[in-house]
């Protein structure tokens, strides 16, 4: 087993890291479309979901600390079957579009800081550009250290932060008061088509076996990260409101963060906000696809994960290609609110599977049933909202959504089938396999 050395600021780091990568930057602007002034409200909402779904991991990554994270409580809640299967593939084409959406965000930011405006073939090229640049920094294996990766988390996070305190002087409180509020449905569907950018904190659960002292420091670590970014994006939703007219917001939507820097910073402003969207994005690009990404590509091919470091990367390679290909098909194809609805269905599904199997692994884990029911219950309405609000209001959106879904499950089902194999390892992690044969 290898040494523990990840303590709870590396832990907290990955799960604010993870989830501040991009979403913000990318779909503020779609949330202030949806709710106008309540947007902070709807952040409020969606992160009331992570919080409660948090619970879950917490106590599914304690009882089976695994490399597999988020699929490995699947297969341990639903068996080892097709199911579980179909799930991993669910998951692994919702990183392909998280890559879609942090693309997306790059094409924007990068348009809007060499042009001044959203300009099609540049955002587009953009988009395909970054995709393309750090699959192949990946593939040369010269990829982003843990380090660098910090060091990026605190950049971002120090660019919001004064963007937060400066900006809350600058506020216009008639901007946010409930008279500029949509209706309630309106505002509840804005956090959840921007769930996305909570989707993050699960990663977290990929590094619980390396952590000190985990059961002191995996259940502060997740609920810090998840606490400090509900705080953060209230924070930043409430600047760029009070600082920008709806007008301004609807016209710069793909970019809002970098218009809402104006008032204070002036044109400087404008420019930091949109080389932080950048470099954020980019780094989180990066990281998914070496990450996640690659976590559940080589679950889906070999039904588990290679016990060495060396298997993982040479057969990594060949997803790496897959999901970049895919991620520049999603992010020049699709539109932004079509690339967050897809993705945020996506998450709000996994989490209510996650909730569910640590409802019926309660004796396993020592969970608390009402708890992890109440997540469950919440993922599912959550889900149901967002797709009924779509059916009424945005049908084309989720014709798109539905067809990437329905797609998936057939690939998934047919390629088990001709694989003669339509169930993943009994423990994709072969470390946590061992460690359980140990207790039996």
């Amino acid at each position: 087993m290898a040494d523990k050395k990840i303590g709870f600021i590396e832990a907290f780091s990955i799960g604010v890291g993870g989830m501040v990568g991009g979403g913000i930057f990318a779909v503020l602007g779609l949330t202030i479309a949806l709710s106008h002034g309540a947007a902070p409200v709807a952040f409020a909402i969606a992160g009331l979901i992570a919080l409660v779904t948090v619970y879950s991991y917490v106590k599914l990554s304690l009882r089976y600390p695994s490399e597999g994270g988020t699929i490995e409580f699947i297969v341990q809640g639903f068996g080892n079957g097709l199911f579980s299967a179909l799930v991993n593939n669910l998951m692994l084409i919702s990183y392909v579009i998280m890559l879609a959406l942090y693309a997306y965000a790059f094409g924007s930011y990068g348009s809007a800081l060499f042009l001044g405006s959203d300009v099609v073939w540049l955002h587009k090229a953009l988009a395909a550009g970054v995709i393309v640049l750090f699959a192949l920094v990946n593939l040369m294996g010269s990829f982003m250290t843990g380090k660098t990766e910090d060091v990026m988390v605190f950049i971002k996070l120090v660019i919001l932060l004064v963007f937060v305190g400066v900006g809350f002087f600058t506020i216009d409180p008639s901007r946010l008061a409930p008279a500029a509020w949509t209706s309630p449905v309106s505002i509840v569907t804005g956090g959840l088509m921007i769930f996305l950018a909570y989707e993050g904190f699960e990663l977290i659960a990929n590094t619980a076996r390396d952590i000190k002292d985990p059961e002191k420091n995996l259940p502060r670590a997740y609920y810090a990260a998840v606490i400090f970014v509900i705080l953060l994006y209230i924070a930043v939703a409430a600047v760029a409101v009070g600082n920008v007219s709806l007008s301004e917001a609807q016209k710069a939507k793909d970019y809002v963060l970098a218009v809402a820097a104006e008032p204070f910073f002036g044109k400087t402003g404008f420019t930091i906000i949109a080389v932080a969207a950048m470099l954020s994005t980019a780094s989180a690009i990066n990281a998914t696809l070496y990450g996640g990404g690659r976590v559940s590509y080589l679950i889906a091919k070999l039904g588990e994960l290679p016990r060495t470091f060396d298997q993982k990367i040479k057969q990594g390679y060949e997803g790496m290609i897959i999901i970049a290909l895919l991620s520049i098909i999603f992010a020049t194809t699709f539109d932004l609110e079509n690339i967050s609805i897809a993705g945020s269905a996506g998450f709000l599904i996994i989490f209510s599977l996650v909730n569910l199997a640590n409802f019926r692994l309660y004796k396993e884990t020592g969970g608390s049933r009402v708890i992890s029911g109440f997540g469950f219950l919440l993922s599912v309405t959550a889900t149901l909202v967002l797709l009924g609000y779509n059916v009424l209001h945005n049908p084309h959106a989720l014709i798109s959504s539905g067809i990437v879904i329905a797609t998936v499950a057939v690939f998934s089902y047919i390629y088990y089938k001709i694989e003669k194999r339509d169930s993943l390892a009994r423990f994709t992690d072969k470390n946590l396999a061992q460690q359980e044969k140990e207790h039996s």
